[in-house]
C-alpha cells in the first residue's frame, strides 16, 4: 500500500507540474500574443495616420496645382492676346512699310507715264523721259537711224523682240519716242497730205504717247508700212498672245474714241496693269484714270 501511495503521489506531482507549465506556457504565448497584437494595432494606428496625413497633403498638392494650373491658362490667354496685339501691331506697321514704299516709289515714279494723253491729257514741249536708251539696232526697221524708248523700258522691250525671234517671228520697230517737235513736225507734214483727215490717225504736239518713250511702233521686215494689213501678220498675232506678259498694250483697238484702229501702236504701262487688261478683255482707254493710277507705282516691277 505504501509503494503504491507513494508512486501514484509522484504522477500527481509530475501532472501537476506538467499542468503548470502548460499553465506557463499558455501564458507566455497569450502576453506575447497580447503584445504583438497592442504593437500591430498601434502600428496600424501610425499608419492610418500618416495615410490621413498623406491624404491631406496630397488634397493641398492637387488644390495647389489646380490652382497653378487656373493661373497657367490665365497666363496663357494673357499670352494669346499679347500675340495677336503684336501680330496686329506688325500688320499694321507692315501696312504703313507698304504704305510708305508705295509713296516712295510714286515720289520716283513720273505721274506722267499712265495718264491718258490722246486728246485728253497735254505733255508741254520741254517733257521727256528722265533717260532714253538706244534700241537694238537688230530689231529696229533703218539700222542707220538711232530708235530710243524710256530706259526702264528698254529691258522689257528687248526681252519682247528676243523672245519674238526666238519664237520665228521678226518684229521690228518702226517709231519709238518722238520729242514735241518732231511730232510737230511729223503732224504738219501729214496735214498738208491729209488735211484734217489726219486727225484720224496722228497726234498733235504734245498729245502723242511717243512722247512718253514708253510706246512704240512694230512692223516686220516683210511688211514694213504702218497700216492694217499689219493685223494679218503673224507678228500682229503673237503680239496680241504675248506682248502683255512684258508690260505691252494696244492703244487703239477696232472701234477706240480716239484714233483709227492701229494695230502697229503699242504702249508699255507694266506687266500688272497688261495682264489684267489682257485677262478682262479690256484696253487702255477703257479704264477710268483712277484705276489706272493704282498701277503707277508698280509699273517698272
Amino acid at each position: 500500500m505504501t509503494k503504491h501511495t507513494g508512486q501514484e503521489k509522484r504522477q500527481k506531482q509530475m501532472a501537476l507540474i506538467g499542468a503548470i507549465v502548460v499553465v506557463a506556457l499558455f501564458a507566455f504565448l497569450y502576453i506575447s500574443l497580447a503584445r504583438a497584437k497592442s504593437a500591430l494595432e498601434t502600428d496600424l494606428a501610425k499608419a492610418i495616420e500618416e495615410k490621413q496625413n498623406i491624404e491631406e497633403e496630397l488634397r493641398i498638392t492637387n488644390e495647389g496645382l489646380a490652382l497653378i494650373q487656373e493661373e497657367k491658362s490665365e497666363l496663357e490667354d494673357e499670352l494669346r492676346k499679347e500675340k495677336n496685339k503684336n501680330e496686329e501691331f506688325e500688320e499694321q506697321i507692315q501696312d504703313i512699310a507698304g504704305t510708305v514704299g508705295v509713296l516712295e516709289k510714286l515720289s520716283k515714279t513720273d505721274p506722267e507715264l499712265l495718264q491718258k494723253y490722246s486728246k485728253v491729257f497735254f505733255l508741254n514741249e520741254h517733257y521727256a523721259p528722265e533717260r532714253l536708251k538706244d534700241i537694238d539696232e537688230d530689231f529696229t526697221l533703218n539700222s542707220g537711224k538711232t530708235y530710243q524708248v524710256h530706259a526702264a523700258v528698254e529691258p522689257f522691250l528687248d526681252d519682247l523682240l528676243k523672245d519674238a525671234k526666238d519664237d520665228g517671228i521678226d518684229l521690228r520697230v518702226a517709231s519709238a519716242f518722238r520729242s514735241f517737235g518732231e511730232q510737230s513736225s511729223l503732224k504738219s507734214g501729214y496735214v498738208q497730205v491729209y488735211g484734217s483727215g489726219a486727225n484720224q490717225f496722228s497726234a498733235d504736239q504734245g498729245y502723242s504717247e511717243h512722247q512718253l518713250g514708253t510706246t512704240v511702233d512694230f512692223v516686220t521686215a516683210a511688211n514694213p508700212s504702218l497700216t492694217i494689213s499689219f493685223e494679218n501678220t503673224e507678228a500682229f498675232t503673237w503680239l496680241t498672245k504675248n506682248a502683255h506678259k512684258y508690260g505691252f498694250t494696244l492703244s487703239y483697238p477696232e472701234g477706240n474714241a480716239y484714233y483709227q484702229y492701229e494695230p502697229w501702236h503699242w504702249r508699255f504701262v507694266g506687266v500688272d496693269l497688261a495682264k489684267d487688261l489682257y485677262k478682262d478683255g479690256k484696253h487702255f482707254y477703257d479704264l477710268d484714270q483712277r484705276e489706272i493710277d493704282e498701277y503707277l507705282a508698280e509699273i517698272f516691277d
